[in-house]
């Protein structure tokens, strides 16, 4: 292939890679910047609302709880493993952070990954309770709907394939939420709370996107990494978290 076209053009024109053996250093580099954040958000996603299940009202809240906090430590797993493909070490990579680790409530972090890891920075935040974790799930749920859609189109067809395999539990991740929402909405007391959640995570939320006019983006979308630009990754979640929130 590199004696007859140039590999970022290979790439941007739809090519694809399948083993680690014929990945240049640069798209290396980009793809494990990409897995590590995408494993270090579901770790620490997974250890935020494992806090939650305690809070939950009800056993069917508790199972919802449960459920998601355990797809989301096996989603880390299965993308951590094929960064293990890369050579890193999985065993240590697991447990070099701490993934409950949660900043002040009222920080003001906004896109600054901070604490050594790489999560997205919604994941600095804390919980606070029943209604404001089944605002989180559902905001975020949705945000990783949209972006794993992304995903699944990348240029590695090994990870490609894992986040294909995902993106159906996550939605199912997001659906628990907006049902655990329609009963919270539906009661006065706890609809105010609701709402409180929804004005605090909603920009916490779309700054997961990143910024407009990326130039990380213009690089990753030469590398057949991402296709999408940031800012229409946000218009999509804002329209469909209209739509959502208009039923409620």
């Amino acid at each position: 292939m590199s004696d007859t076209m140039n590999i970022e053009d290979y790439l941007e024109q739809g090519g694809v890679l399948t083993s680690p053996m014929n990945v240049p250093a640069r798209y290396r580099g980009e793809l494990l910047r990409l897995m590590g954040s995408f494993v270090d958000s579901e770790l620490a996603g997974s250890a935020g609302f494992a806090a939650s299940i305690n809070f939950a009202p009800g056993i069917k809240e508790r199972i919802a709880a449960s459920r998601i906090t355990l797809e989301k430590a096996d989603h880390a797993e299965r993308v951590l493993n094929v960064m293990g493909s890369f050579g890193t070490d999985t065993a240590r990579y697991q447990n070099q952070h701490n993934w409950a680790a949660r900043a002040e409530r009222d920080a003001d972090i906004g896109t600054i990954r901070t604490g050594g890891d790489m999560r997205l920075s919604v994941f600095h935040y804390p919980i606070t309770g029943w209604a404001d974790a089944v605002v989180m799930n559902v905001l975020m749920g949705l945000a990783t709907g949209v972006q794993i859609t992304e995903l699944t189109r990348l240029s590695y067809a090994p990870l490609a394939e894992v986040f294909r395999e995902i993106a159906p539990r996550e939605a199912r991740h997001a659906e628990l939420g907006l049902e655990g929402l329609e009963r919270i909405m539906a009661n006065n007391e706890q609809r105010e709370e609701a709402l409180e959640s929804i004005a605090y995570w909603r920009p916490r939320v779309a700054a997961t996107f990143g910024h407009a006019g990326s130039q990380r983006f213009e690089t990753q979308k030469r590398l057949g990494l991402r296709h999408t630009p940031n800012e229409d990754l946000l218009a999509e979640w804002n329209n469909q978290l209209d739509t959502r929130l208009s039923t409620l």
